[in-house]
């Protein structure tokens, strides 16, 4: 097993566990990956989900480069479907994703914490989208999420050069919303602040912030939806009560 899930009450902590291939993800560990955040997506009782890797060399460093050595057309794009299928559960699934990046997160890592709603990066973090060195381009979301994340110059600077970024410049050009040590720590408290609110109007925020800046009318929509929920009327209650809202998810 090189995907651990460790609860902390209401906070799931996934830790893929390859240290000595600096938590590069081989087929085995990304297809127990997509499983682990398959379960943790549909339970109910895990209210915030943080991913970061073992150790304090590698968020993940990428995908297994001599595995994608041998691919065809065909089995590349079935490994891309996977890498897809993983980050896309981070960013679509119905409660907040928090990456701790610990190291390393390069290629296949970086798309990843794109994946996730917050990203936060150790002192000691590189991120980098690097795979124009080795003839291809990112294949599980990076082109379109980092030009999202950072902006479209901002994106095609990194993925055309393939250029690492240290924590600090990863800060200043919001590829990370902080850096702290350990990183691990402080993803943990925001978890914990987070798992705390209305997973109702949480679930809801995330998939309004992910619609395109066009859907003001789904927003409006839903919006107004929420106000049927009993976690909106407890919280609209607990603040004109000036007490902390006791939120129950529905």
């Amino acid at each position: 097993m090189t995907v651990l899930v460790d609860r902390r009450d209401a906070v799931a902590v996934v830790t893929i566990d390859r240290q000595e291939a600096l938590n590069a993800l081989d087929v085995e560990t990304l297809t127990e990956l997509c499983d682990r955040l398959h379960g943790l997506a549909e339970d109910e009782a895990a209210r915030v989900v943080v991913l970061t890797g073992a150790g304090d060399r590698a968020f993940v460093a990428g995908a297994d480069i001599k595995y994608m050595g041998g691919l065809g057309p065909g089995e590349a794009k079935e490994w891309g479907a996977l890498g897809h299928e993983a980050a896309g559960l981070l960013e679509e699934m119905p409660k907040p994703t928090i990456a701790a990046i610990n190291g390393f997160a390069l290629g296949g890592g970086c798309e990843l914490a794109l994946g996730c709603d917050l990203r936060y990066a150790s002192s000691t973090a590189r991120l980098g989208q690097p795979e124009i060195d080795l003839g291809i381009v990112p294949g599980w979301g990076g082109t379109q999420r980092l030009a999202r994340v950072c902006g479209l110059g901002v994106a095609k600077e990194l993925i055309l050069t393939g250029r690492q970024v240290k924590a600090d410049e990863a800060l200043r050009i919001g590829l990370v919303d902080a850096i702290a040590d350990p990183v691990l720590d402080h993803a943990l408290e925001v978890a914990e602040e987070l798992a705390a609110k209305s997973p109702v109007a949480l679930g809801v925020a995330k998939r309004l912030l992910n619609l395109s800046p066009s859907a003001l009318e789904r927003e409006a929509e839903e919006f107004g939806e929420l106000f049927a929920s009993e976690d909106a009327k407890e919280g609209l209650a607990a603040f004109a009560e000036k007490r902390a809202p006791r939120f129950t998810g529905r």
